[in-house]
C-alpha cells in the first residue's frame, strides 16, 4: 500500500482527493477518509489534490507507520457498530459515506 492518509485529514474532509481518484478507492468514515490499498492503482493523483497534504506514500520519506497501520484497519476489522469488516467492496460511490472510524481516529479530540 503505498499510499495512505494522515491525520491533518482528521475533521478535514475536503474530497478532493476522491473526485481526482481514477478507481473510486477513497472511502468516508466521519471524521476522515481513508484508502482502500487492495483497490489503489498507485497513480498519486489524489497526493497533488489533497489541500491538507494528508495523503502520503510509503515509497518516499519515512511512512507513519502508526497512520498506515490505521488505514488498513478500516477495511480490515470491523468498525465499532458494525457487525464485519467493509473489505474490498469495490468503491466508495456504491458503499457512500461510511459513517464511522477507526478507534484511533474517533479517540481523538476535535480538531476543528
Amino acid at each position: 500500500m503505498p499510499f495512505y492518509i494522515g491525520e491533518s485529514c482528521v475533521d478535514e474532509t475536503d474530497k478532493s482527493c476522491t473526485e481526482e481518484c481514477p478507481v473510486d478507492c477513497i472511502y468516508e468514515g466521519d471524521r476522515k477518509l481513508y484508502i482502500n490499498p487492495a483497490e489503489c492503482i498507485d497513480c498519486g493523483a489524489c497526493e497533488t489534490v489533497c489541500p491538507v497534504e494528508a495523503i502520503s506514500s510509503t515509497l518516499r520519506g519515512t511512512p507513519d507507520a502508526a497512520w498506515v497501520a490505521d488505514n488498513a484497519v478500516f477495511f480490515a476489522e470491523p468498525l465499532p457498530g458494525r457487525d464485519g469488516v467493509l473489505g474490498n467492496p469495490g468503491g466508495s460511490r456504491r458503499t457512500g459515506a461510511i459513517g464511522v472510524d477507526t478507534n484511533k481516529v474517533a479517540s481523538l479530540g476535535s480538531r476543528t
